[in-house]
């Protein structure tokens, strides 16, 4: 065996003992409290009609855009798109890129330079975290939500500061203290940058996010709004000066090396953003408060979130995956999240609420919440 089959074949073995070992699957109890679809819209025929129609009144439609942005892949109504985006967002401009992933990276390899810091939360997403590596500038960690840590690090950051956290976290659904941490920014001269994808659709007036929610759109250097979890389709948009998106067009190596999105893609975009402009949006609040009041009187210990997503903590990777088995047995597509994605010791279910999930499909998942704690 070769050097590094033996070195693939190692680091396989090690997750497999530990019981962290990942595997795709093609299998999807009925009950969805799993995908990121908080709304809907990823199923839903209002969008599928209202993209078909959107798409029919383009001219010159072609299936790809047949290479980046800088090159054929460019189009007036891409431009137009994010032009409406940021409006809708109260922002000055946008840059559409083609996940959220490629948008945090060409953020934060760009433009943070060596001499510079970056101070992020602990619980930081993991396109943020590579986007710095991939910077030249230093980083630090905060305590999760620990506004008084922030501070001591921004007393003792360099260069241009650069403070970055999630509105809402992907893993705990908890949000971030934005108001205080915005004050943080203002006083010490950091620019600040927040990634909205969990609170996009749900938060703030038709679900601009907390950003707006909290009237910051003005204090922040940066938004990225991500289009795959409540929009239910795919992309992400850096929000921010006119400055900001002409820079990324320049440095943002993920922008500027890859295939533009299909004009198909960007209509969907704009076709979600039009329908969420007409949402209830107490719906999903009343699913989540249903969850929670249940939760609480059923004595099962979960996150603190006021969220979508919600945290049922166990004590080990086996116990969350045993958990997560008879879930999927009873007909409820719930998954464990594992070390060392999130911290070992910390392993949980990690339950998203939907819009489309009825009162009794969240009565009868509590109760088998209960049921595996009495278990134990």
């Amino acid at each position: 065996m070769s050097k590094i089959k033996k070195f693939l074949n190692l680091k396989l073995k090690e997750r497999e003992e530990n019981l962290s070992l990942r595997n795709l699957s093609t299998n999807f109890p009925p009950i969805d409290f799993c995908s990121n679809d908080y709304l809907g819209f990823a199923k839903s025929d209002e969008l599928t009609n209202l993209i078909s129609t959107n798409i029919s009144n383009l001219t010159n439609y072609k299936n790809g855009s047949g290479g980046s942005r800088l090159l054929s892949g460019n189009s007036t109504y891409i431009e137009e798109t994010e032009q409406f985006i940021a409006n809708f967002h109260e922002a000055e401009c946008g840059l559409i890129f083609n996940s959220g992933y490629d948008a945090n990276i060409g953020l934060l390899s760009s433009i943070p330079q060596r001499g510079d810091t970056i101070i992020t939360d602990e619980f930081i997403h993991a396109s943020i975290i590579d986007g710095c590596r991939l910077s030249h500038a230093t980083r630090y960690k905060f305590a999760h939500n620990n506004t008084n840590e922030l501070e001591e690090k921004l007393k003792n950051a360099k260069g241009n500061v650069f403070v970055v956290v999630e509105s809402v976290y992907s893993m705990d659904g908890d949000l971030a203290p934005l108001i205080e941490i915005s004050a943080l920014c203002e006083n010490y001269k950091a620019n600040l940058i927040v990634d909205e994808a969990h609170a996009t659709g749900i938060f703030g007036d038709f679900g601009k996010g907390l950003v707006n929610k909290h009237d910051l759109q003005t204090k922040v250097f940066a938004r990225i709004i991500t289009f795959g979890k409540a929009m239910g389709i795919h992309g992400a948009i850096v929000l921010g000066s006119e400055n900001l998106r002409h820079y990324l067009i320049n440095f943002a190596r993920s922008f500027i090396y890859t295939t533009a999105a299909p004009i198909h893609n960007i209509v969907a975009i704009k076709s979600a953003y039009e329908i969420l402009q007409n949402l209830d949006f107490q719906k999903i609040h009343k699913k989540i408060e249903i969850f929670r009041k249940l939760i609480k009187e059923n004595n099962i210990q979960s996150l603190n979130s006021l969220s979508t997503i919600q945290g049922i903590v166990f004590s080990n990777n086996e116990a969350t995956k045993n958990a997560s088995k008879y879930l999927q047995e009873k007909g409820f597509d719930v998954r464990a999240i594992l070390s060392p994605t999130v911290p070992a010791g910390k392993e949980r279910l990690r339950i998203c609420l939907h819009t489309f999930n009825t009162d009794e499909e969240i009565i009868s998942l509590v109760k088998h919440l209960k049921e595996i704690q009495l278990n134990g």
